[in-house]
């Protein structure tokens, strides 16, 4: 049996190994910015269906990009708090141009 991952320092470089593709981390950003932006809308229109879509706007694309880019497993299917944070880390990262660790 696997063992689990027992904190965030040590799942950020599990994380980044299974966003190795610029493409995939690129995909990552823009499915993130679209949550955001809509999810945002949701808030300000206080619209729960636009923020449901807004979940899907953001998940959709990174789960391809695993599929059909990484050819691996969302972490977010074992690890859904911590992949959260760390797709939100690397979205900063990439937003602030920072290399990414």
């Amino acid at each position: 049996m696997e063992e689990r991952i027992q904190t965030f320092k040590e799942f950020w470089p599990y994380y980044l190994r299974e966003h190795r593709s610029p493409r995939t981390r690129r995909i990552h950003f823009w499915g993130t910015t679209a949550a955001l932006s809509i999810g945002l809308i949701a808030g300000l229109a206080q619209n729960l269906l636009i923020f449901v879509v807004a979940i899907v706007a953001g998940y959709a694309p990174a789960w391809y990009s695993h599929f059909f880019v990484e050819k691996n497993r969302p972490a977010t299917f074992k690890y859904p708090f911590w992949s959260l944070a760390a797709d939100f880390r690397l979205w900063f990262m990439i937003l602030t141009r920072r290399t990414i660790d």
